[in-house]
């Protein structure tokens, strides 16, 4: 794995919106859109703002959603909607651009055959590889929607509903993750880059520590 080491989350930003244009910059000139998913959860939020404010073409770049709970995209639970008040509303970015997990329709189940056999249109049956798979990490080593002990751990699919106590929930799957051109792993405080350290020698099944060492690049806090 690559690792970016900064001291402050604003200097870590900063390298991080470097390296997103240059890589939009180099699939626009080969004629190719550039996907990015996006996580939810409060650690991107810093990010999103900046990105909001950034000198970027978004007319080239598509959205998608590593997880969701199924939540109205109205609700404060919603990472569609932490994502659209941080970012997509301050931007210039076609509808048309955007692939959010629909929450609208009318069990869980279906939204996320709903959200499968939509990635599966956009890749054109082909191989799914995303652009920037962008992560966070809960304190448990969870990544999307993929938890500890789970059976999304060890199942290959594209999206799939996860019941969990809080909220009922969608997420993409590891294998999907892991197929990404690049996977970010996003440590934007000290805390969670010292929680990483921890889980990191913990124990191998953890979903954290399952992430394909070739493609992940860990952006944490000294």
């Amino acid at each position: 794995m690559k690792t970016i080491i900064k001291n402050t989350e604003i200097s870590l930003i900063n390298e991080f919106i470097d390296a997103l244009k240059k890589d939009v910059l180099k699939r626009k000139k080969q004629n190719r859109r550039f996907s990015l998913v996006l996580t939810g959860g409060k650690s991107p939020v810093n990010l999103y703002r900046k990105l909001a404010k950034s000198k970027i073409d978004w007319s080239n770049i598509d959205l998608f959603w590593g997880d969701e709970r199924y939540v109205s995209q109205k609700s404060k639970n919603s990472n569609y909607k932490l994502v659209h008040d941080t970012l997509i509303k301050k931007i210039n970015i076609n509808k048309k651009n955007l692939f959010s997990i629909k929450t609208k329709i009318k069990n869980v189940k279906k939204s996320s055959e709903s959200y499968s056999n939509l990635i599966k249109r956009y890749f054109k049956n082909q191989k799914i590889s995303f652009d920037y798979f962008l992560l966070g990490m809960g304190d448990d080593g969870h990544i999307a929607s993929i938890f500890p002990d789970s059976v999304e751990l060890s199942k290959k699919f594209i999206a799939r509903p996860v019941f969990k106590k809080d909220f009922k929930r969608i997420t993409l799957s590891l294998n999907i993750i892991n197929s990404s051109k690049k996977t970010i792993l996003w440590l934007n405080n000290k805390f969670k880059s010292k929680k990483f350290n921890e889980l990191k020698v913990k124990e191998k099944n953890l979903p954290v520590n399952r992430l394909n060492k070739k493609k992940t690049v860990i952006y944490k806090i000294n």
